[in-house]
C-alpha cells in the first residue's frame, strides 16, 4: 500500500530518520515534529518531508495513517497525547524496523559501543553490489547518508540499539555483538539485565552470532563466532600495526588466513570493528561467495563515520578531531589512540556529559578518563530525554577529577578560550549538541 501519510515523532532523531527516508522512498507522505532543526531535519526536509519544530497540534493533517514515534519523547507531550486520544495506531521506531526488516536477510550490529561504525562497515562492504536496505545510526560518510535502499532490497543491515530494549524487535540472519558495558541502567536494573537483554538478541538469531571476545562468555548460540586478537578466537586480528594515517593487519578465520589488510582508521578497536564486518559478511553470505579482493578494496576505501574519531582539521600545526563517545569505555579508547597518534603533543579534550543519570552512575569513571588528558574542559550536562538530577552536575563531575587544568565552560566560552589557548590537538566529545560548535571552531583556529 503506498501513498500513506506517516506522521514520525522526534523525526530528527538519527535512527528515525532512517525510516522516514524509506517511507519516502516507497511513495508515502512524511510528515512530523522535532525540537530543534538540525543538519538531518534539514537533510530530509530537502527530499520532501514536511517538519515543524515546536508542538502544535494544528500542525497535524486531518489523515494520518499511523505514527512513528521514539521513546525519547514524553508521554505527557502535547502531540503524543493528541494521538493516544485520536486511538491512531502508534509504533515506536524499533517496531517499525522489525517490522521491516523481518522480510529481508538481515545483518544487525548490537553493542553499548562500537555499533555505528561496524555497521557503516559491514555497509560498505556490501553496497551497492548487493541489493540491500541499511539503516545506521549516524553518518557513514561513504553513503553520506545514515541510509540506502536498493530498489528491490533482498538484505538488510542495521544497527541494533539497545535503549529501551529496543533490538528485541529484531530476528536478524547474522548478529554482532561489539560490548556489554554497563549503560542505561534507567532501562535495565543491572549489567545482568543488560546482559540478559544481549542474550536473548542473541537467541532471536537464525543463523551466526559474531561475539567480541571480552563479552563472548555472556553469549550462548549454537553459531557464535568470536572476535578479537586472542589466538583461539574464531576470526582473530594479528600482526597489528599502527602508522598515522592507517592501520594494517592480518585476519586468522575459520576458512584459512587473510594477510596483509590495510585500515584507514586508528585504534585496536577499529581493527576489532573491521574485524567484525568482515566476519559478519562471510557468515552471511559464505566464504565461497565472497569476494576477497573486493572486501579488501572496501576496508582499504572505509572514510568512517561523521563524529567517530572525525578529523575536522589535520594540520601539521593544528589537529582537531570529533568524537561521538559518551561512555567512559568509549572515551577511554578514544582518547587512548590520540595520544598513541599524538604522543608529544598537549591534548585538549572538551567534553559534554549525556544524561544526568548516565553521569550519576559512572562520575568515578568518567573523572579517571578524563584526568588522562593534558587539558579537560567540561559543558554543562546535556539532559536530553531527562528532568535534571539534584546535585548532578558537571560542577559535581569536575569535583572528582584530579587533573590540576581541569576547567568548566559555558558552550559560548569555547570559542574564546580555544581560539586564545590553541592546543596542538583538540577534542570535542559527546553525544549531545556539541556537535554545533564543530563548524564554528573548525573555521576559528
Amino acid at each position: 500500500m503506498k501513498n500513506r501519510t506517516i506522521y514520525f515523532l522526534g523525526i530528527g532523531g538519527i535512527g528515525m530518520s532512517a525510516i522516514a527516508q524509506y517511507f519516502m522512498q516507497n511513495g508515502d507522505d512524511v510528515l512530523g515534529y522535532d525540537l530543534t532543526p538540525s543538519p538531518v531535519t534539514e537533510m530530509l526536509q530537502k527530499k520532501g518531508a514536511k517538519i515543524h519544530f515546536e508542538g502544535d497540534i494544528q500542525q497535524i493533517p486531518e489523515t494520518v495513517d499511523f505514527v512513528v514515534y521514539t521513546p525519547a519523547v514524553p508521554k505527557d507531550f502535547v502531540e503524543y497525547q493528541y494521538f493516544v486520544k485520536k486511538r491512531l495506531p502508534m509504533y515506536k521506531r524499533s517496531q517499525v524496523l522489525g517490522h521491516i526488516t523481518d522480510e529481508l536477510k538481515t545483518l544487525a550490529v548490537a553493542g553499548t559501543h562500537g555499533k555505528t561504525t561496524t555497521t557503516s562497515m559491514i555497509s560498505h562492504l556490501l553496497w551497492p553490489e548487493e541489493p540491500m536496505a541499511a539503516f545506521i545510526g549516524g553518518i557513514a560518510k561513504n553513503l553520506n547518508d545514515n541510509y540506502v535502499c536498493a530498489p528491490n532490497p533482498r538484505t538488510a543491515v542495521v544497527e541494533a540499539d539497545e535503549f529501551d530494549r529496543s533490538f528485541l524487535t529484531l530476528h536478524p540472519e547474522v548478529a554482532v555483538i561489539t560490548s556489554m558495558d554497563a549503560d542505561h541502567l534507567d532501562i535495565y536494573h543491572d549489567v545482568e539485565d543488560l546482559r540478559g537483554a544481549f542474550q536473548q538478541f542473541a537467541a532471536q538469531t537464525k543463523r551466526a552470532v559474531i561475539v567480541e571476545e571480552a563479552v563472548a562468555q555472556y553469549v550462548t548460540h549454537s553459531g557464535k563466532r568470536v572476535y578479537g586478537t586472542v589466538p583461539d578466537a574464531d576470526y582473530c586480528a594479528y600482526d597489528i600495526e599502527y602508522q598515522q594515517e592507517y592501520t594494517t593487519f592480518s585476519l586468522h578465520t575459520p576458512y584459512g588466513d587473510l594477510l596483509d589488510w590495510q585500515l584507514p582508521a586508528p585504534g585496536r578497536y577499529n581493527v576489532l570493528n573491521a574485524t567484525a564486518a568482515i566476519a559478519a559478511v562471510v557468515e552471511a553470505f559464505g566464504i565461497q561467495q565472497v569476494d576477497e579482493q573486493l572486501l579488501r578494496h572496501k576496508i582499504s576505501s572505509f572514510a568512517g563515520v561523521k563524529r567517530r574519531f572525525d578529523y575536522v582539521v589535520r594540520r601539521p600545526d593544528f589537529v582537531y578531531i570529533d568524537d561521538y563517545a559518551h561512555h567512559p569505555n568509549e572515551m577511554r579508547s578514544f582518547i587512548t589512540a590520540v595520544r598513541s597518534i599524538y604522543p608529544n603533543k598537549l591534548i585538549c579534550g572538551i567534553f559534554q556529559p549525556h544524561l544526568y543519570t548516565r553521569t550519576r552512575d559512572f562520575a568515578d569513571e568518567f573523572a579517571e578518563v578524563l584526568d588522562l588528558l593534558d587539558v579537560p574542559i567540561l559543558l554543562p550536562v546535556y539532559p536530553a530525554r531527562e528532568k535534571p538530577i539534584d546535585g548532578i552536575t558537571s560542577e559535581f563531575l569536575l569535583g572528582k577529577m584530579h587533573n590540576p587544568k581541569k576547567l568548566l565552560l559555558q558552550k559560548d566560552e569555547v570559542l574564546p578560550y580555544v581560539c586564545s589557548h590553541r592546543p596542538d590537538v583538540l577534542l570535542t566529545i559527546g553525544a549531545g549538541d556539541i556537535d554545533r560548535l564543530v563548524s564554528q571552531l573548525a573555521v576559528s583556529i
